[in-house]
């Protein structure tokens, strides 16, 4: 079946091969591997983090009965793209602001971390954009990610590096705002048990890596990795607990347990490497598993209707939700410790509170400006008739339509 986007082979081919040539010019003036350094991240901790970004969420975003191949394939394409941006961008704040040049197995692994924030909003627009806005959305999120990033680091002194997935959520649903919502009659937009399947794969892949992707560039490693399995060990058993609490005829939801057992991973990963106690980790898996099925009630039925936003893989309640819940327990554990410094404990408050509310803002703000730019008449939006379909961009060698 030929493909029935517009001019699709004059576009992306030409798109992708124009950034590939930037990125490696650029390379060759920016990027250097101080050898000399010696990394704190070994080998096997960044094959942990690359699998989870590249399997993990490209198998657990397949639960589009007729988006298989678009949810795979276009997630390996934006992440090696926007990679190599990262890198870039990295590399040229080292020449600009004189920083000190870090080994490039370092270098690779926060951008890889970096580009979950990417992955995350293509969640909320899966199935309705383009490649060449898909690409676009790439380019433009991990810049003002790393601009959020930059100022967080510079003028708050806020280190954290899971501000991630609070910007990929919350950027994800503004440039998901912009776009038509689909009909709730549609069959497209729905899943088959192959695809609940091939998705609860995916979801088992983050799963088991998310402690390397918490610790891979925390101070205490040894803390960050054993505290998050906790987490993720409390919110797998709350989701199932939920699930069959919540349900109509009292069975396990895959679509709840597919987002919930994540949750603990999410929100523990502020705070994963200085919890003293691994009690405190796992009450904070067990209320984000809980506020991840309450929040996917509420907000399908009550919020996202209300401003018009279609959430296709519930972004903002299995990353959105629990990425605040762990800033503010974050926030909270950051007072406990720090009790006897009251003299400073409201300033240095004021300022980690006010570091994720920057995140969230720059996300929502320029989301939205991106959304409008992509809605433009020269990147050809898909009509939302032709919403979730893989026959768009892919060829089938019968006539089946895929997942």
């Amino acid at each position: 079946m030929p493909s029935n986007y517009r001019n699709f082979r004059k576009n992306v081919p030409w798109l992708i091969l124009f950034l590939e040539a930037v990125f490696i010019i650029l390379f060759y003036f920016l990027f250097s591997d101080d050898s000399a350094s010696r990394s704190s991240i070994s080998y096997a901790a960044f094959q942990d983090v690359n699998h989870m970004v590249i399997f993990g969420f490209g198998f657990s975003l397949m639960f589009l009965r007729r988006y298989g191949f678009s949810s795979t394939g276009f997630n390996l394409l934006i992440i090696v793209l926007g990679v190599q941006c990262s890198i870039l961008i990295e590399s040229s704040l080292v020449v600009l602001l004189h920083r000190e040049n870090e080994g490039g197995l370092k270098r690779i692994t926060k951008a890889v971390v970096s580009m979950t924030a990417v992955v995350i909003s293509t969640g909320a627009v899966l199935g309705k954009t383009n490649p060449v806005q898909l690409i676009l959305m790439t380019i433009v999120e991990i810049i003002v990610f790393h601009m959020s990033r930059w100022i967080n680091n510079t003028f708050l002194q806020v280190l954290y590096m899971m501000h991630v997935h609070l910007f990929g959520a919350y950027f994800g649903l503004a440039v998901s705002s912009r776009f038509s919502e689909p009909s709730p009659r549609s069959e497209k937009n729905a899943s088959t048990l192959k695809s609940d399947l091939l998705s609860m794969l995916g979801t088992l892949f983050l799963w088991v890596f998310w402690p390397s992707f918490n610790s891979v560039l925390a101070a205490n490693k040894r803390k960050a990795i054993y505290n998050t399995y906790f987490a993720l060990a409390v919110s797998a058993v709350t989701a199932f607990v939920s699930s069959v609490l919540t349900t109509k005829d009292g069975k396990f939801r895959m679509a709840h347990i597919r987002s919930a057992v994540l949750a603990g991973g999410v929100a523990v990963g502020y705070a994963a490497h200085s919890i003293e106690y691994p009690w405190i980790a796992m009450i904070l898996g067990l209320l984000a598993s809980v506020i991840t099925i309450l929040g996917s009630y509420c907000l399908q039925q009550c919020l996202n209707p209300a401003l018009k936003v279609h959430d296709s893989s519930g972004v903002h309640f299995t990353f959105g939700l629990p990425g605040v819940l762990g800033a503010l327990a974050q926030v909270v554990l950051f007072v406990i410790k720090n009790w006897t410094n009251l003299p400073s404990l409201g300033y240095l408050v004021t300022i980690h509170v006010g570091a994720f509310c920057l995140t969230i803002s720059v996300a929502l703000i320029t989301g939205f400006i991106t959304g409008l730019i992509l809605n433009l008449k020269l990147f050809k939006t898909i009509p939302v008739s032709k919403y979730f379909e893989d026959q768009f961009y892919w060829e089938f060698p019968h006539l089946a339509v895929g997942f």
